[in-house]
């Protein structure tokens, strides 16, 4: 699943070469999770603004017509095994190209073979189906808000273990999967600890180790596991710096212990017992 990093990156490819464009149209292919929400022919003429991520969605802008009314964006997610891709000469679409966004620059296409994806119409972030998908996020994980403190009463407040905190979201937004794991590692957090019993500077800590963990994912372009692309059709390479993640039963890189892999809400965790302590 594509995971902040891998959002922000496909952002990061195509925000800047789409704003300014007028939309000379939408095509609309199989049904996604949630329909457009409005008449693809309303968006003729409108103008992109400069698209903006928030968790792993991203809000493209549009701005009406001059004298005309109706100004809001589309909100864009890639689900379980989406990409998008822009370019002038994408050719027809296929039978995974689900959602043409026609502009006077190119086409924005949403690829999705399991159509988890979705592409929808909101008057604003803060409006109609924008509003109730963005509603339960938590902080970004760069956002100055997020201090060490501010993680530690949160977590304070939670029961279930670590790593299902940091998947759920509604803390901190980004650290998926792969990401929890490695953050997780880095600050030397058994992954099934309780987030009650995570001492003060242990969540500063691993304040530090989300944030390292990502900023390194965004620099290699994210973690291409199956089918990532950005819009370039660039895959990630974060995958080959990983030091527990995938790694089972293979040496630990600090204490040369076998890492370990448990299932965790239906979904593989990887750590090492000799240097990830509850």
């Amino acid at each position: 699943m594509p995971e902040l990093p891998e959002v922000e990156v496909t952002r990061r490819s195509f925000a800047e070469r789409i704003e300014g464009a007028l939309v000379t149209g939408i095509r609309l292919g199989a049904p996604l999770r949630w329909p457009l929400g409005c008449d693809p022919e309303m968006l003729r003429g409108f103008t992109v603004g400069q698209t903006q991520r928030r968790g792993k969605y991203l809000w493209m802008p549009l701005s009406a017509p001059a004298g005309g009314e109706g100004g809001g964006g589309l909100l864009m997610h890639l689900g379980m095994s989406g990409s998008l891709a822009f370019g002038e000469s994408l050719g027809p679409p296929g039978r995974h190209d689900h959602v043409d966004v026609l502009t006077s620059r190119g086409i924005l296409r949403l690829t999705d073979p399991r159509r988890f994806g979705a592409v929808v119409w909101s008057a604003s972030m803060q409006h109609g189906m924008a509003a109730k998908l963005l509603a339960s996020l938590g902080h970004e994980p760069f956002d100055p808000a997020l201090t060490p403190q501010a993680l530690h009463a949160a977590l304070r407040r939670r029961r279930t273990s670590i790593k299902a905190a940091l998947l759920a979201g509604d803390i901190v937004v980004g650290a998926g999967n792969i990401y929890a794991c490695e953050a997780l590692f880095g600050a030397g957090i058994d992954p099934r600890t309780r987030c009650d019993r995570i001492s003060r500077p242990r969540a500063e800590a691993l304040l530090r180790e989300v944030r390292s963990t990502l900023s390194l994912a965004l620099e290699l372009g994210g973690s291409t596991l199956r089918d990532f692309r950005d819009a370039h059709g660039m895959n990630g390479e974060f995958q080959g710096q990983a030091r527990v993640y995938g790694r089972e039963g293979l040496p630990c890189v600090r204490c040369g212990a076998a890492v370990r892999r448990v299932v965790q809400g239906q979904r593989s965790t990887f750590f090492c017992p000799g240097c990830q302590r509850r």
